[in-house]
């Protein structure tokens, strides 16, 4: 059941704190330091060059990320010195709570060992090998994790069974490993709508039941909604203050995007999250601001 108090979802670097809650603002988590689908980016870190990480926080960072997701994924490296590096070299170019991304159990470990906080660990699925493997982690690291209901069947596409796999998930992790239920971010699995545009409708069944079942927080990656389809950052600025209406708390999305982080900032100031409209009126004059200088 769905506990009476909001579940806030804290994460820390060495020198800041980011709240995802149900009650507070949507929290950004920028998608950027991921190799997939970029064959110079991979090259380059194959050959130990790390200075597009650079480029890619300082843009993700303007961009209005609050978390940075960081992805090492590259075939022919060792994943989880290649992670360790790039986790110390982020720390070391700003202050944002890391999401560490890798479904490579060793990986996940050398990452959690240099990291300097409290870290988000993307992601688990319900299958009982996985839970087995990484759940241990997060609790001696005192980490919080991204949890994917589904199991060794394809991607469920029933809400039910999203739902059922989610309680699942909650289950273990409380009851067999003792982490905590704020510290369970689920992803309500957030489908291409270009092969079925059904498949937004359910995922938003799963995110309601979720948040009224269970309380915890979600997170998805945005960009997969609008996969194989034109106008992607509309149908993407559109869909997120939507799934935020579901219940949706956090994405992993690109923030370089103005069009789509300003529809979440302004879904904010909708849904009460944004004091007086404070942080919406701000950006506005910081931008007025900077179109005059």
């Amino acid at each position: 059941m769905s506990p009476a108090e909001p579940l806030r979802t804290v994460l820390r670097s060495a020198t800041r704190e980011v709240v995802i809650g149900h009650d507070t603002r949507f929290t950004l988590i920028g998608e950027r330091i991921n190799p997939t689908g970029r064959r110079i980016f991979q090259q380059q870190l194959r050959d130990g060059d790390l200075s597009a990480i650079e480029r890619d926080v300082k843009s993700q960072v303007e961009g209005g990320a609050d978390v940075l997701d960081v992805n090492m994924g590259v075939p022919l490296t060792d994943e989880p010195e290649l992670l360790a590096k790039a986790i110390t070299l982020v720390q070391e170019l700003c202050d944002l709570p890391i999401c560490i991304d890798s479904s490579v159990v060793e990986a996940l470990e050398a990452g959690l060992s240099v990291y300097r906080g409290r870290a988000l660990v993307n992601s688990v699925t319900a299958e009982d090998d996985r839970l087995e493997l990484i759940l241990p982690l997060v609790k001696k690291h005192d980490a919080a994790i991204i949890a994917l209901p589904n199991d060794h069947d394809e991607i469920p596409m029933e809400a039910d069974k999203r739902v059922e796999l989610t309680g699942k998930i909650v289950r273990v992790a409380t009851q067999e490993y003792g982490i905590a239920q704020a510290d369970i971010v689920i992803d309500p699995l957030a489908m291409p709508i270009g092969a079925d545009t059904s498949t937004s409708l359910v995922t938003f069944e799963v995110m309601r039941r979720i948040r009224d079942d269970f309380g915890v927080n979600m997170t998805c990656g945005a960009s997969n909604v609008s996969f194989g389809m034109p106008g992607r950052h509309t149908l993407n600025g559109t869909w997120l203050p939507m799934a935020m209406t579901s219940g949706l708390t956090s994405a992993i999305m690109d923030t370089r995007t103005p069009h789509v982080v300003e529809a979440v900032k302004a879904a904010d100031v909708f849904l009460g999250h944004d004091d007086w409209g404070m942080a919406w009126i701000a950006a506005h004059r910081a931008k007025q601001e900077a179109s005059q200088t």
